[in-house]
């Protein structure tokens, strides 16, 4: 009795419809003989108890880059040695997120730690760079600030400038009063000083006269 030999391979991955009969771009690879990589493939398609035979394929586009191997010559691609599919229908053809973070955290780190790095030293120094450009919204509100104090400021320029002119003018109308007060004391003791004098003058002269009278 002649075994039955497929003409074309298919996919035993659940809801992966490949064949080689219309996707020639894939490669259909068969199953580990390691035990233990076996029992991995197997419960990463999930087919519990999955009776595999010799001609049971798993195609190429649920393994990743990085586990297919592409010939050198005309030869077909095999796998990684112990590669397991991990990109299937109900992940949406992506890796799970444990294992991106794995190959992220194993090979992004170091780039992470620099940008880290970076990052603390931009922020130590922008606190001193002073050449750096400001922001623009707190220029224009400084610029309101200094329009706003040097308004401030001619105020009270101004109210200074009235004032000196109020007290001018009230030193003057005080000064006046003054010096009319003390032109009129001179006056009267100019006055008094002067009148005894005439008086003094007019008896002497009287005196005389009487005098000359006597002589005769």
């Amino acid at each position: 009795m002649l075994s039955y030999v497929p003409t074309f391979l298919h996919c035993c991955v659940p809801l992966c419809t490949a064949s080689s009969k219309c996707n020639s771009a894939l490669s259909f690879h068969t199953f580990p003989t390691d035990f233990e990589t076996r029992r991995k493939l197997i419960y990463a398609i999930r087919r519990d108890h999955f009776a595999v035979s010799p001609h049971t394929r798993v195609c190429s586009r649920h393994f990743t880059n990085e586990d297919v191997c592409e010939p050198l010559s005309e030869t077909a691609r095999w796998l990684r040695k112990g590669a397991v599919p991990a990109l299937f229908e109900w992940n949406n053809l992506s890796l799970p997120l444990s294992r991106q973070t794995g190959v992220w955290e194993r090979r992004e780190r170091p780039v992470e730690e620099e940008n880290t790095s970076c990052e603390e030293a931009a922020s130590i120094t922008n606190d001193h760079d002073y050449a750096a450009a400001p922001d623009p919204a707190v220029v224009d509100l400084a610029l309101d600030e200094n329009k706003a104090l040097r308004s401030e400021i001619d105020q009270l320029r101004k109210q200074v400038h009235t004032l000196h002119l109020k007290q001018r003018l009230g030193i003057h109308r005080f000064a006046a009063p003054q010096a009319s007060t003390a032109l009129g004391s001179d006056y009267i003791k100019s006055a008094l000083s002067l009148s005894p004098k005439c008086s003094r003058s007019t008896d002497m002269g009287r005196l005389t006269k009487q005098d000359q009278i006597h002589d005769f």
